[in-house]
């Protein structure tokens, strides 16, 4: 991988100064460049895009597939600064490349890791001129983005596929060859992370209580639910949320019953404290994501989102992994994803103005969630009784 830039000084800041340093040298680039589809054995490859977590984790069968069918390559991913510590270890051997378009340097030095043979896009177009300024030779994206701007450095538009399939095999079949061997979490090394206060009981379930929208939590009262009934089987229940979602978990444990890391620890922490839990509950947010990578027993509440798009697929159909949904739910009926209309997508993305109350996430009983809690609680046995450790 040639060597990154350095980081400059008083750069202007925000998208349109990004956009300044792409689009220039794209359209150079185009017009004085002869197109070249990528030869047999790639040599370098570019992942790029700027996905929230879950999209982002969802890539990892498009780098397995990478990874299994041009073992010598240098695969190189643009991943959003947020998430790019747990891909220090680099998964795969795909180097992680710190990015923000609002962020001028963090710009340059996607620019200035190129050449590459082949660039794949998997989400937002626009990323394709990313990728041609970053002298990708051939730029293989998914067809039919809007406006249709975006799609003019794409060299190799692919439609989504007509059956029904998850986002990660999706997302795989923009390279031709093999589909990767299911995922084993020995493929990921966990990051590096500072120590932080462990639960109480090394037999705990980590609820993890937070949403990207209030269209995804689930009530208040049947995580309070869920979290006692846990305690009546020996299980800590502790809750997780984000920065900012501190309320959302004192909201359901007012009198601070049970453990509460919502709001306290750095994505690398998360991973190992769901490594270590029996049992991970989540809606369908980038934890739930999350705890497939680091193999933790996953439940997922799916409200608005498709169980079919978010879920296992047939890459991660060996873990342990389960998904709570009313299947046909009448208002998730939307057939868009990435601005794609595809006619067998069925999901909500509908805001808090037009859905003012989550009835997707009301219609999940207790009684369901739990029964798929107490299915996850039987795959990892009860840990032996010894002193907690501090920290992973």
């Amino acid at each position: 991988m040639p060597p990154l830039v350095a980081e400059r000084t008083a750069l202007p800041t925000g998208r349109a100064a990004g956009r300044m340093r792409v689009l220039p040298r794209a359209l150079r680039l185009r017009l004085s460049r002869r197109r070249q589809p990528p030869r047999a054995a790639l040599r370098r490859v570019l992942v790029a895009h700027h996905l929230l977590l879950g999209d982002t984790l969802m890539l990892t069968p498009l780098l397995a597939k990478l990874r299994r069918l041009h073992p010598a390559a240098d695969i190189a991913m643009t991943v959003p600064k947020a998430f790019a510590g747990c891909y220090a270890a680099r998964p795969y051997g795909v180097l992680a490349l710190p990015f923000d378009p609002r962020d001028p340097a963090s710009v340059e030095r996607v620019l200035a890791s190129g050449p590459y043979d082949l660039a794949l896009v998997p989400g937002d177009n626009r990323f394709a001129w990313l990728a041609l300024a970053a002298d990708a030779r051939w730029i293989v994206a998914f067809a039919g983005d809007r406006p249709a701007y975006k799609n003019w450095p794409v060299d190799e538009p692919r439609a989504y596929p007509a059956q029904p399939a998850a986002w990660g095999d999706m997302v795989a079949g923009l390279i031709d060859g093999e589909a990767p061997p299911p995922f084993d979490p020995a493929d990921w090394t966990a990051p590096a992370a500072a120590s932080f206060d462990p639960p109480r009981s090394r037999d705990y379930a980590v609820l993890h209580v937070g949403a990207s929208t209030p269209l995804k939590r689930w009530p208040a009262d049947r995580w309070r639910a869920v979290a006692e009934l846990l305690r009546k089987q020996g299980v800590e229940p502790v809750f997780l949320a984000g920065r900012g979602e501190e309320g959302v978990a004192a909201e359901i444990d007012p009198a601070a019953r049970y453990a509460s890391y919502a709001g306290r620890l750095s994505l690398e922490q998360v991973w190992h404290l769901l490594a270590s839990a029996r049992a991970l509950v989540a809606p369908d947010t980038g934890i739930a994501h999350l705890g497939r990578i680091t193999g933790v027993p996953t439940v997922t509440l799916f409200g608005p989102g498709s169980a079919v798009i978010c879920g296992a697929g047939e890459f991660w159909r060996n873990s342990p992994y389960w998904a709570v949904t009313v299947p046909d739910f009448p208002c998730r009926d939307q057939r868009v994803l990435f601005r794609r209309e595809i006619q067998w997508v069925r999901r909500c993305g509908r805001s808090l103005r037009e859905c003012p109350s989550p009835r997707c996430m009301e219609a999940l009983g207790v009684g369901m969630v739990m029964a798929a809690v107490d299915a996850a609680l039987q795959v990892r046995a009860r840990p032996k009784a010894g002193p907690a450790t501090r920290g992973p």
